[in-house]
């Protein structure tokens, strides 16, 4: 098996069935097929064995899955058996927001730094995430050993801010600045925008529905101009 044949589509299911498991095995449920475990969770079961299979065999035929050992499985596939630090540039609303929920949340992520460039912000502390100074940057990634970043600063910025992250040898980013960043192959870089998220549920609501309470298909309109 290869890993860089396994679809991104792909890690983010398992991270699904990870959740599933997890929540399986708080109320005690030991083994689970994948007929059930698509059921309980509105998964496609084809769909579970398949991604599964890439990986190896972890069904038991008579029995299904054993709960606690796929939760091992998939927990060191997806590389969560070891904790990751990280690292957040900019001290904004984003940022700070993700600092004090990744304080509290049971993950193998923590935020173990801050940085801005504002020199008011610099000192302060979100819970126990200090910000400093951008300008520590190098620094810090290697005292605190981060290997992942989030960019939340605004998009006329985040370029710079990339190649700077890239330069220290991270590899993992995310990014939250309204824009796609450029990278070399070797570089993940992950994207939320939230703003393409909430226009598309806007697309959503502007459909016209029919009478069953399904959004209708639109109309193809014929913009071919007649030549005079």
């Amino acid at each position: 098996m290869k890993v860089e044949k396994i679809s991104e589509l792909t890690t983010n299911r398992l991270s699904v069935y990870l959740r599933c498991l997890n929540e399986l095995s708080a109320k005690g449920i030991k083994t689970v097929s994948s007929d059930d475990l698509a059921k309980r969770f509105h998964l496609n079961s084809a769909q579970i064995r398949k991604d599964l299979a890439y990986f190896g065999e972890f069904g038991v035929r008579g029995v299904g899955y054993y709960v606690d050992n796929l939760r091992q499985d998939l927990t060191k596939i997806l590389g969560l058996d070891k904790p990751h630090n990280v690292g957040i540039i900019g001290a904004g609303r984003m940022g700070t927001a993700l600092a004090d929920y990744y304080e509290y949340s049971q993950t193998n992520f923590s935020v173990v730094a801050l940085f801005d460039t504002d020199k008011a912000k610099v000192g302060q502390k979100v819970g126990n995430v200090k910000i400093h100074d951008i300008k520590k940057f190098e620094e810090l990634v290697k005292k605190e050993e981060i290997d992942v970043a989030v960019i939340a600063v605004p998009a006329q910025y985040a370029q710079d801010i990339l190649e700077m992250v890239v330069k220290v040898g991270i590899k993992a980013i995310m990014n939250f600045a309204p824009i796609p960043l450029k990278a070399e192959e070797n570089i993940k870089i992950r994207t939320v925008d939230l703003t393409i998220s909430l226009e598309s549920l806007s697309y959503f609501l502007a459909q016209p529905t029919g009478e069953n309470g399904k959004i209708m298909k639109p109309i193809a309109k014929n913009r071919r101009i007649k030549k005079k």
